[in-house]
């Protein structure tokens, strides 16, 4: 309906809420920024490894686009479970 910028757009929206909520838990420091850190580099990793494997196999940039989407929508979903309490 919006053509393909549209849905790139709201990725580029939508990952700025992931970098943030990244960054709260990475400030916090300690054993759990590590292991954030640690599953940020892997699922890059994933991510780049699926989208390869899907233009490869045929698939569309909007294929991959809407799969970015759902793991930055995920992450979202997570960290702001884990969101830690910043001293005021």
């Amino acid at each position: 309906m919006f053509g393909p910028w549209y849905a790139a757009t709201l990725l580029a929206i939508e990952s700025q809420t992931v970098i943030a909520l990244r960054l709260a838990a990475l400030a916090a420091g300690g054993p759990a920024a590590r292991r954030e850190t640690e599953r940020m580099i892997n699922e890059k990793i994933g991510a780049a490894v699926e989208a390869a494997d899907t233009l490869l196999t045929g698939g569309t940039p909007d294929a991959v686009i809407a799969r970015y989407r759902e793991h930055v929508q995920a992450n979202v979903t997570r960290l702001s479970a884990d969101k830690p309490v910043l001293p005021a």
